[in-house]
């Protein structure tokens, strides 16, 4: 019913994209001869940090490092779930020092880190969704990683494979509405893993591919209002109607690297 969802203020740890750019190619999205805006990326990820502050969250940064240009991407760096953090190890050699800044800082606020012995690409692939963790593999993530994350949280980890490389996370593919509902693209995945989602899910929010293809699924929803793109029209219609609120928020410069709203933002969840 509209006007039924509840918000529940959150946390998020992001990072400032002031050495972004696109130097090398590890998903479609990425062309190193294609330019790359700086300054209006800047503004854009600004936007979406006021954005957040607005609408009651609480926003913390890690201090972006020089030569690490996908460090913006604050959601593959960990999964946070009840104050503890798995930590990342990412695929692509080109990545793999961005965790240790991130480590660093959740040790230096407190947390306990766990760093993956497999490859782990934090929240790109393991989405908190209430009793489970739904986990993706098939272009990033291995499923040795999913069985580290359900040994380390000891949450269960429902495993799910991708074959869209366009949609190479989870994160690009899903996002979690709620404690109790998901909105999704099923063509991203395997036929056994979309009959797992619609048993599991079977009032999901469905999206077109139009709308998977505009980032409308790596978006960020705090139960209420969903931070979303703003070419994901009919998905936000849809949203509407089951009575969230769409908050439309342009990071289209991170498109250019495969990124969008979510990818930029790391949930602590404590």
């Amino acid at each position: 019913m509209p006007g039924s969802r509840v918000a529940r203020r959150r946390r998020y740890l992001v990072c400032e994209p002031r050495h972004f750019a696109v130097r090398y190619a590890i998903n479609p999205w990425m062309h190193p001869d294609l330019p790359v805006d700086v300054s209006l990326a800047q503004r854009q990820w600004r936007t979406l940090i006021g954005v957040y502050r607005d609408h009651g969250h609480t926003v913390e940064t890690v201090n972006p490092e020089p030569g690490l240009p996908d460090m913006v991407f604050a959601a593959n760096a960990a999964v946070v779930v009840e104050g503890r953090v798995f930590g990342s190890l990412f695929s692509a050699p080109e990545r793999r020092p961005e965790s240790v800044p991130y480590e660093a800082w959740f040790k230096s606020e407190g947390f306990e880190v766990q760093h993956p012995e497999s490859v782990c690409e934090g929240e790109g692939d393991l989405v908190p969704a209430g009793r489970w963790i739904l986990a993706g593999t098939g272009f990033r993530t291995t499923r040795e990683a999913h069985r580290e994350v359900q040994e380390f949280f000891g949450v269960p980890v429902i495993g799910l494979t991708l074959v869209d490389p366009y949609f190479y996370h989870l994160d690009t593919a899903l996002f979690v509405l709620d404690d109790e509902n998901i909105a999704y693209y099923p063509d991203a995945f395997s036929p056994g893993s979309r009959e797992v989602l619609g048993r599991l899910y079977p009032d999901a929010v469905i999206a077109t591919r139009e709308d998977a293809m505009a980032f409308g699924l790596n978006s960020v929803s705090d139960g209420r209002h969903v931070f979303i793109a703003p070419e994901a029209t009919a998905l936000a219609g849809r949203l509407a109607d089951r009575g969230y609120v769409p908050v439309p928020v342009d990071l289209s410069e991170f498109h250019k690297a495969g990124g969008g709203i979510k990818c930029c933002t790391q949930e602590i969840r404590s």
